[in-house]
């Protein structure tokens, strides 16, 4: 299948594909970076840099490097500042007036509760508690439809646009079917998070349609609602127990800061084999995944911005967009460990991590 990349210069993005391991096309990107070609288009010396507020959830990451990467290589002069909540979304409304009083030109948001929280829903936004006169432009948001942050991918139809970044969702489960085929899948999951309720109802339905069965376990969660981690390891340890063949670990922003700690080394003491959505979690030590690499969403949520800045577009007029190529990962050591080795056509086009 042909696809744009997501990037403004299509052979530096090949030349870097073919560095950095197999890259998958999945399904076509509408409109494009490579449709600006490879010209980089400078602003006048006298002109100030652009002023980017980026917020993010816990810390910053390969996206916010893409971003500016992008900017600095095609010689547009941004000013980046960096704002975190540190997991706590409490946080959120008092950034709403200190972004105003910084005056940027635009702003750029990592992941559902930190984008829900700054710009509100897409039918219910209030301008007194969100960022409704500036230009935002998301990343990591794994279903902006269905969080209620845009009504379609088409348009947002506000000062809103952005980048989502897991694959469609039958593309993942083919790929877990090619290298194990299952019954059962399990999941943990965050029950406060938006963009992760999302995906799981549409593997529900996807199970239902292709015949197997979806295991949940929600994290405890404290008298605030909030997930905790207590008894995260119980839980994968029972998936298992209940017959999960796949411990599916969604797009969920709690659950990235338990992979490490308890659940991936509680679904290796299970035996329990495990497929990334994210970069992140093949990074944490899942075993497989199909994932789209942080950098480029982070350039092509820059590409975006530069559209708005640079083009005086409309941020309504850019579709919200996913990658259309994905990273195919399995980390090799784990494999071995669980006695799981990947299928033999896998060696010919996936990345092997070998750490």
């Amino acid at each position: 299948m042909s696809a744009r990349p997501p990037c403004p210069d299509r052979r530096d993005w090949m030349a870097r594909c073919a560095r950095g391991g197999a890259v998958l096309a999945v399904g076509a990107l509408g409109t494009g970076p490579g449709a600006m070609g490879a010209r980089a288009q400078t602003r006048p010396p006298s002109a100030r840099p652009w002023r980017i507020v980026a917020v993010t959830y816990r810390g910053r990451t390969e996206v916010e490097d893409g971003f500016e990467a992008h900017f600095r290589e095609r010689g547009l002069p941004i000013e980046f500042i960096h704002r975190d909540i540190a997991l706590d979304a409490t946080r959120l409304p008092a950034l709403v007036p200190e972004i105003r009083a910084l005056r940027p030109d635009l702003v750029t948001t990592w992941g559902t509760p930190v984008t829900l929280g700054l710009v509100g829903p897409w039918n219910g936004a209030d301008p007194q508690r969100h960022l409704t006169e500036l230009p935002v432009v998301f990343s990591l948001v794994a279903a902006p439809v269905s969080s209620g942050l845009v009504p379609s991918m088409a348009s947002s139809g506000r000062n809103l646009t952005g980048v989502s970044h897991v694959p469609p969702l039958a593309s993942q489960m083919q790929v877990m079917a090619d290298y194990r085929p299952f019954r059962r899948v399990g999941v943990l999951h965050s029950p406060n998070e938006a963009n992760t309720q999302a995906v799981l109802q549409a593997l529900r339905e996807r199970g239902r349609a292709r015949g197997f069965e979806v295991m949940d376990r929600p994290f405890a969660t404290n008298p605030a609602g909030q997930p905790v981690a207590e008894g995260a390891r119980e839980r994968v340890a029972a998936l298992r127990a209940a017959g999960a063949e796949w411990l599916y670990l969604p797009p969920d922003s709690f659950l990235g800061t338990q992979l490490r700690s308890a659940v991936l080394p509680e679904a290796l003491a299970q035996r329990l084999p495990t497929f990334a959505s994210t970069e992140q979690q093949i990074a944490a030590g899942a075993l497989t995944g199909l994932v789209s690499r942080y950098a480029s969403v982070g350039r092509f949520a820059a590409y975006k911005a530069e559209q708005i800045l640079r083009e005086g577009r409309a941020p309504a007029s850019l579709p919200v967009e996913t990658l259309s190529r994905f990273a195919l990962q399995v980390r090799l050591p784990l494999a071995r460990a669980l006695g799981l080795p990947p299928p033999l056509a896998w060696f010919n086009r996936a990345e092997l991590l070998d750490g």
